[in-house]
């Protein structure tokens, strides 16, 4: 396997994965699942189980599931074929150089937000079973996380592979300890235990809980090979992640009726399953933090001109975001998760829109990618891009119809293959230098 030789840890950060650094689809498949098999789908499940019947979040499981694995495989193989992250694909799929740097800042931010949320659940973990303080062991587990991602790709894969088959080994248990108790047909059948979720906000926090996973799906498809890869590792991925895992979270809500994930883990596996959901935690906020680092490097060399190394970002980065966990910003998951149902689709819209559809920068991608380089212009910004943005953000959290999240998308999709016919969207021939 290639190493980064020439950008020592920074995975290619700002350039396009060569043929030779790919890997086998397992090896993406493994950390695309691992991305979901985590406290936080648990903890989506469980939210939703207080919320909703069985049926009901089926329903809203299904619809959320949908809208994320369509976006995921169509930026993912745009991903894959430019063998470039999302921040930099950014800039020829929509949003132009400086664009591409408010994008990465945006979602950079919703990633920090995650990374804090899942070290506090992670350090609620610790303490129930270990004792102290939980935002002690949240900072504990923040910069553990933090040294697993300094290495890059390479050495999270190695965690994957551990984690994930112990976080199924869990769910499996959690279902034969506590599921068992009770028959299956009256949990069910058994009413929620909270105050009731509409099934646009069941879909919503499906949808909204894992669209920057979706969004970046770029920066993790870039290490594959081909199309196939992408599709097989994301319906696989999210299919077994949203329905198996958040089903479980929701019968085990219906269950103990609680939504408290600590309560719910240590109730049904004990000290077992307490240590295996915190490992499996640092599987899935790896990547929240690794796609952060990937999107500010990408801010700086924009913004500044300066091509700061990733691994010194991610360090930087991983302080800030097990600060966050510190100061408790788990308590406000589900307003989190709602924002992220309609400010970050959007982004996806226009850039699918611009790669498949519009093309109006498509050229400068194909021109490049024969000699294995990123193209040497790039338009600053696009105005109607940004406009595009910010209208079907408003569109998704406003319009009271439907789904925000899909809302938000499709709306942000046809407003940009709009402006593109009617030459909204600039010509090649305005790019700026790139690189």
């Amino acid at each position: 396997m290639a190493t980064d030789d020439g950008l020592a840890r920074d995975d290619y950060a700002l350039e396009r994965v060569p043929a030779a650094a790919r890997y086998g689809w397992p090896t993406v498949a493994i950390q695309r699942f691992g991305l979901l098999s985590a406290l936080s789908q648990f903890l989506l499940g469980a939210t939703l189980g207080m919320g909703m019947t069985f049926w009901s979040a089926v329903l809203a499981v299904t619809l959320g599931a949908v809208i994320l694995e369509i976006v995921a495989i169509a930026i993912g193989i745009a991903g894959m074929r430019e063998g470039l992250s999302t921040s930099v694909l950014a800039r020829w799929t929509g949003f132009g150089r400086h664009g591409s740097g408010l994008v990465s800042l945006v979602i950079a931010t919703a990633l920090l937000g995650w990374f804090g949320v899942q070290s506090a659940v992670l350090g609620q973990g610790l303490s129930s079973l270990l004792g102290g303080p939980a935002w002690v062991w949240a900072i504990v587990g923040g910069l553990a996380i933090t040294a697993i991602v300094v290495p890059g790709f390479a050495g999270m894969a190695w965690t994957a592979w551990i984690t994930v088959p112990a976080f199924l080994v869990l769910a499996g248990w959690a279902i034969v300890v506590e599921l068992g108790k009770q028959p299956l047909g009256d949990l069910i059948a058994s009413a929620p235990p909270g105050p009731a979720l509409s099934l646009a906000q069941g879909a919503t926090l499906v949808a909204g809980g894992f669209i920057v996973g979706a969004v970046i799906s770029p920066d993790m498809c870039r290490f594959n090979r081909t199309a196939r890869d992408v599709v097989k590792q994301t319906v696989v991925g999210i299919t077994l992640g949203e329905y198996v895992l958040a089903l479980v979270g929701v019968l085990l809500a219906h269950a103990l009726r609680t939504g408290d994930i600590v309560t719910i883990v240590t109730t049904t596996s004990g000290v077992i399953g307490t240590i295996v959901l915190v490992a499996a935690t640092l599987k899935t906020n790896d990547w929240n933090l690794y796609a952060a680092g990937l999107g500010i490097t990408n801010v700086l060399h924009t913004t500044f001109g300066v091509r700061a190394g990733r691994a010194v970002v991610t360090i930087i980065l991983g302080v800030v975001g097990t600060t966050l966990a510190a100061l408790g910003i788990a308590d406000h998951l589900v307003d989190f998760l709602i924002l992220l149902g309609v400010a970050i689709p959007p982004i996806a819209g226009i850039m699918v829109a611009e790669y498949y559809v519009v093309r109006r920068w498509s050229s400068l991608l194909e021109e490049s990618r024969a000699t294995g380089s990123v193209p040497t212009s790039a338009p600053n910004w696009v105005p109607a891009a940004l406009v595009i943005w910010v209208a079907a953000a408003a569109i998704g959290k406003y319009l009271e119809w439907g789904i925000p999240a899909l809302n938000a998308l499709l709306a942000a999709f046809v407003l940009y293959v709009v402006a593109g016919k009617l030459g909204l969207t600039g010509s090649p021939s305005r790019g700026k230098p790139s690189a």
